[in-house]
């Protein structure tokens, strides 16, 4: 039968995109095969992986430990290294023939160049940079519950098993949830470090399927040759695998230099990374990779401290699921002291040197 993206009816199970670069596949893979369970669950449908690349087999049962019941492994030499035309082919003819309703995608820079060009060559919509993801109502309006302002209690939803995909807009001053309800598949670019990873299974490893479909793939079918592939070395700082993060907010704009200098000794003294508000990435004081937020990281670290935030939603949506949250702020009506395990009303300036005292004090005792 002839493909038709409007057939909602003829498409069926969720797909992750699973995106490998040099035979290692990147951690938003397991990120997305763990939401993408969830959706799979919910809906009583099959979760698959699509993993692309050359002799990359091997790679498929690690997708299984995480919630993947199928992987299909598209292998050819053409897909050894990335190309968008490549990609894009061999994709687009797998959701062709196979008709998933759901196609996840990570928001990387890969994902980001292929996830519009296989939503446009398969005639459906893409709601880029996603950071929720949901197909039951009620689990959605719970969601609302938390997050919105909406009275979700005396709103009428619609019952359907649309996905509901949530991203910030408008600089992240707010957030849309969008569907794709009259053409299949429902395709979304998920932000890295959003979705909180499973645990590893290996009885599931062990039960995946895996299928190699053909892959009808040519020179003439890819538009660029690529000659060389060159890394380059820049540190970055990282959020995402930081188990601690201490980060600082417009409190330390009567002092900068200072606030950022002690951000980053308690930062030392805790074994972790720093962090910032957009404020202060917009204000030019520290760089836009320290960014934690709605438009910036979002971050899931053990211990994450607050350092003149006052908690935006904004910001409070990129660090909120922290599993202990100190939070020094001058305003005791802060909202970030809503999210916070522990607060601490005062200057951050005098508070901030009395917590670093104290750590390395209990670190000598021991």
């Amino acid at each position: 039968m002839a493909f038709d993206s409007r057939d909602t009816g003829a498409f069926k199970g969720v797909w992750v995109f699973c995106e490998q670069r040099e035979g290692k596949l990147m951690s938003t893979d397991f990120e997305l095969i763990s939401e993408g369970r969830k959706l799979a669950d919910d809906l009583g449908v099959e979760l698959c992986g699509v993993l692309l690349g050359h002799n990359v087999e091997g790679l498929a049962k690690e997708l299984g430990g995480y919630g993947a019941d199928k992987v299909y492994v598209c292998d050819h030499e053409l897909l050894e290294t990335y190309t968008t035309d490549g990609y894009a082919k061999v994709i687009c003819d797998l959701v062709e023939e196979k008709k998933p309703e759901i196609f996840l995608i990570g928001a990387t820079n890969i994902g980001r160049d292929l996830g519009p060009r296989c939503a446009a060559r398969l005639h459906t919509g893409l709601t880029a940079d996603c950071t929720h993801l949901d197909v039951d109502v009620t689990k959605y309006k719970e969601f609302l519950k938390t997050t919105s302002t909406i009275d979700v209690d005396n709103t009428v939803f619609e019952e359907n098993t649309n996905l509901k995909m949530t991203r910030p807009a408008f600089g992240g001053h707010l957030m849309a949830t969008i569907i794709c309800p009259r053409f299949r598949p429902q395709m979304s670019t998920v932000r890295p470090g959003v979705m909180k990873k499973a645990p590893f299974d290996q009885a599931k490893a062990d039960a995946v399927v895996v299928e190699k479909p053909a892959v009808a793939l040519t020179k003439e079918d890819i538009h660029v040759e690529v000659l060389e592939v060159k890394k380059a070395a820049k540190k970055l700082v990282d959020l995402i695998g930081a188990d601690v993060v201490v980060s600082v907010g417009r409190g330390i704009s009567k002092d900068v230099e200072k606030g950022i200098a002690l951000a980053e000794e308690l930062a030392e003294v805790l074994g972790g990374v720093v962090g910032a508000s957009r404020a202060v990435v917009d204000a030019g004081w520290i760089s836009a990779d320290h960014q934690v937020g709605q438009t910036g990281k979002t971050v899931h670290p053990k211990i994450y401290v607050a350092l003149g935030i006052s908690g935006a939603i904004q910001h409070k949506a990129g660090m909120q699921d922290s599993e202990c949250i100190i939070a020094v702020n001058k305003n005791e009506t802060a909202p970030i002291f809503e999210v916070a395990s522990y607060g601490i009303t005062g200057d951050l300036f005098k508070v901030t040197p009395m917590l670093i005292e104290s750590i390395k004090a209990l670190k000598a005792s021991k």
